[in-house]
Order: structure tokens, then C-alpha cells, then sequence
């Protein structure tokens, strides 16, 4: 594709920056790399495309990968999706907003299809059986995303294009083809994925999965059953299981290295301290002075450092495993087969090697309880009526009660208090993680982490 030698890095530096995808906003790119760029219809038909692998460097000598897909159509056709410029007589753009083109990725998933290029190999794969023409002819893009781009094909498959790109398999694959493997069915099944392999970088780029027709949004779910006067505290149990199994499945296997559960060690530990300890002293430094919202939490930094320091004595027992890594009640979806587990690429804002760790299942517990948290105040944020009185406790109680009736119990500490402690300290260094991203982005929802940081000192007491 002759015409890929004409793109102008500097035009394309100035659409990628404004992506919401684009991870670095606060950061000025020094230089626009285009890695590498593989037809994927050599000499197929129009609109042509192209798989780009695009760097940006920052003055501190980092840089990050995105994997940019491009579509080209003469300029007399009038796009105007997505424009990025135009290269000689064509326009160039953005091949996710182009149905004709995301339909050719599932094509080449379909075919099984390599793209062998000078830098590397494109390889798309097939999970199952091969999608029927009359499904992915029908294309529609999902909308904006704040990190990937998805399109669903006949109201029966979902691709999701991951943008920025870290070497190594994404765990969103790794772990959907393990938990297929290992009988667990509460996943949106895997239909393909496609990969780059080469001298620049081996990475996951996107994944084709079941698209669950019907379903219901568990956070919206829990929303609109609060906003109506009733609990769904049934629905949180069956949760709680669902989450239970997922957790034993996941732990079920010895002989796969990248999957066997592990038993913590004392370094390991403490080096977990280290890293939480020191968060929290930052996030308490830079509180601001003077606000009351910030009253009920203000001077008491050592006392949440003290409570964390507990998880050094409840560290025994209890093993670390893979992990979903990013639970909330938003991660999960009510279908006509129960609840389904989605997105398990793990928490945006940790590398790779870091959501590739194996923790304690304890902290998805964890997450799914804050979760709880927000949406007692959410409700009446957003819809203006109040939670049920107690609501949270009772679902609280209804999570965690189906949750350790169903899970293998070699996975948790040694007795009940000590897993109720530790999801106590897991709650705490959440809830404190929250407060900062709330104090940089929703001042308005700061009472909700300050609600729960106050609530875990005293339950920890």
C-alpha cells in the first residue's frame, strides 16, 4: 500500500491526542512513530485497510503503542467518519467507525487468515464455530469508549479492538480461554481473537466475543430496582456464587503455571505493605485543608496505615490466584442464563505484568462491595430517590454469604474472621484509591470513599 509512505505523522499525531482512547492527554508527545502498517486485503477491494502500529514518545523518554486500524476511500466518496486526512486522492481514516471494514476483521478471524509483514505476523484466529454471512452483515458500532472500540455483528457477536497496546497476551484472553477450558459458563464465550507477533512487539489486539442480546447491566440492574423501592438481594447472592465459582475455577489447576494458586510469601507480603503503605500516605499528604467534607477522615492517614498493616497477620492461609481484577457491579450483566462476568482486562490504569499478578480472590470480593457502596449513593445522586434503609448491609450480607457457601475454601485465610478481616483491608485501600480519583474527578462523590474509609476503621477496630 504505496500510499501508507505519503501519511503526514504530524496530522495523525494531532487525531490521536484527541481520542478518547488516547491514554496520555496530560502529556506532550515529542514524536510520532508509525511503526508498522500490514494491508489486510492486499490488492482487495475498496475501501482498502490497514492495521497500524503507532508509538508516541514523552519527554521523560516513555512511550506508548496504539494500534490505530485505517481505512482509505477516494476522496470523491465525501467520508466523513472518523477523518484523520487526506493521503493523495484518498481520505484517510479510522477503520473502526467503518462497517464495511470491521466486518473484514471478522472475515479474517472467519479464514483464519496470517498477515505476514517484513516487522511481524498478523494472526487471526478462530474460537468455535465460524460466523454465518447473515451475522456479521449486520454491523453497529457501540459507541464511544474510554479505552477500546467495539462494534456488534447481527445481534449475536461483539469485537472489541483494544487501542493501546502492552507486550505480552491480554489478560481479558488468557483468562476467557481458561475459564472456557475449565467449564465455567458465566462468560460471554470466546468466538476469536487476532494477535501481533513480530520484532517490534507480540501483543493481544482485539477479541470476538458472544454479545449477550437482552442482557441487563448489573450496575444499571441494581439502580433501577433501588429507584423502584426493592432490594434484589436474591440477584446479589446468586452473584456472590456466580463470583465464587469463578474464583475456584480459576484456582483449580496446578499444573498451568501461569494459572496455579500460589501460597503468599512473607516477601511478597510485605512488599504488597510497601506499596499500599506508600499510596496512602500520598493520597493523606495532599488531602485538602480546611474543607468539611474532608472533616470525618482529616489527621487519621496513620490510623488507615495501621489497619492495612493488619493484612501482615492475616496473610496466612488463603492463596493468590488470576483474578478478574477490575470487579464492580458495571463488570457484570443479567441474562435469561444468570449472571455473566465480563471484561477482564483488570483495572486501566496497571500495566500489564501488573493485572497479569496473581492476588488474593479476596480483593474482587472486595471491589464487588464498594460496588455496593456507590450504588446506595448513586441512587439517589442520579435518581433522586433514597436507598432503602440498611440496603447496603443486607447486600452486603447477601454477596458474601453466597459467595463463601460456593467457593473452594483452600483459596481463603484459615477461619472466617480472617477472611472478614481481609476483605475489610481490601475495602479499606480501595476505598481510599477512590477518594483520590474522586477528589480529581467527581469533588461532588468524595463523601461516598469518605463514608467507607470511616465505616472499615471502625468495622477493623
Amino acid at each position: 500500500m504505496s500510499l501508507v509512505e505519503s501519511i503526514d505523522t504530524e496530522t495523525l499525531r494531532g487525531w490521536l491526542v484527541e481520542q478518547r482512547w488516547y491514554a496520555s492527554k496530560s502529556q506532550e508527545v515529542t514524536q510520532l512513530n508509525l511503526l508498522e502498517v500490514a494491508p489486510v486485503d492486499d490488492g482487495g477491494p475498496e475501501p482498502l485497510m490497514a492495521l497500524a502500529l503507532v508509538e508516541a514518545r514523552f519527554h521523560a523518554g516513555t512511550h506508548e503503542l496504539y494500534q490505530v486500524p485505517l481505512g482509505f476511500r477516494h476522496v470523491d466518496e465525501g467520508w466523513s467518519e472518523g477523518v484523520i486526512a487526506q493521503v493523495d486522492d484518498r481520505t484517510m481514516y479510522d477503520a473502526m467507525v467503518d462497517p464495511a471494514l470491521a466486518r473484514r476483521l471478522v472475515e479474517a478471524m472467519r479464514d483464519q487468515r496470517s498477515i505476514e509483514h517484513e516487522d511481524g505476523v498478523w494472526t487471526f484466529a478462530l474460537a468455535g464455530g465460524a460466523p454465518a454471512d447473515d451475522v456479521i452483515a449486520d454491523v453497529l458500532p457501540v459507541g464511544v469508549e474510554q479505552s477500546n472500540s467495539s462494534i456488534v455483528f447481527g445481534d449475536e457477536l461483539i469485537l472489541k479492538a483494544y487501542r493501546r497496546i502492552e507486550p505480552g497476551p491480554n489478560p481479558e484472553l488468557e483468562l476467557l480461554r481458561f475459564l472456557t477450558d475449565h467449564g465455567f459458563e458465566n462468560v460471554a464465550k470466546l468466538a476469536g481473537w487476532y494477535e501481533h507477533t513480530g520484532r517490534l512487539v507480540d501483543a493481544t489486539l482485539g477479541l470476538l466475543q458472544e454479545f449477550l442480546r437482552g442482557g441487563r447491566d448489573g450496575w444499571e440492574l441494581v439502580l433501577e430496582t433501588l429507584s423502584n423501592g426493592g432490594e434484589g438481594l436474591d440477584e446479589l447472592r446468586a452473584l456472590g456464587e456466580v463470583t465464587a465459582r469463578m474464583h475456584s475455577a480459576l484456582g483449580s489447576d496446578s499444573n498451568d503455571p501461569m494459572f496455579a494458586p500460589e501460597e503468599p510469601s512473607i516477601e511478597a507480603i510485605s512488599l504488597l505493605l510497601a506499596t499500599i503503605d506508600e499510596e496512602i500516605e500520598a493520597v493523606f499528604r495532599d488531602l485538602p485543608e480546611d474543607e468539611e467534607r474532608i472533616e470525618p477522615i482529616a489527621g487519621r492517614g496513620p490510623e488507615v496505615r495501621e489497619r492495612l498493616r493488619g493484612l501482615a497477620h492475616t496473610g496466612a492461609g488463603g492463596r493468590v490466584i488470576r483474578t478478574h481484577g477490575d470487579y464492580h457491579l458495571g463488570q457484570t450483566m443479567l441474562t435469561d442464563r444468570g449472571w455473566i462476568v465480563l471484561d477482564f482486562e483488570g483495572e486501566p490504569a496497571r500495566t500489564l505484568p501488573q493485572r497479569r499478578q496473581k492476588r488474593s480472590p479476596l480483593r474482587d470480593v472486595a471491589g464487588m462491595l464498594r460496588s455496593f457502596a456507590y450504588a446506595a449513593s448513586a441512587v439517589e445522586i442520579q435518581r433522586g430517590t433514597a436507598a432503602p434503609d440498611g440496603w447496603e448491609d443486607r447486600a452486603r450480607e447477601a454477596f458474601v454469604g453466597g459467595y463463601l457457601d460456593a467457593v473452594d475454601s483452600r483459596l481463603l485465610p484459615h477461619g472466617q474472621d480472617s477472611t472478614q478481616r481481609m476483605i475489610s483491608i481490601f475495602e479499606l485501600e480501595k476505598a481510599v484509591y477512590e477518594l483520590q480519583y474522586e477528589l480529581n474527578n467527581r469533588p461532588d462523590w468524595v463523601r461516598i470513599p469518605i463514608a467507607g474509609i470511616v465505616r472499615l476503621l471502625e468495622d477493623t477496630e
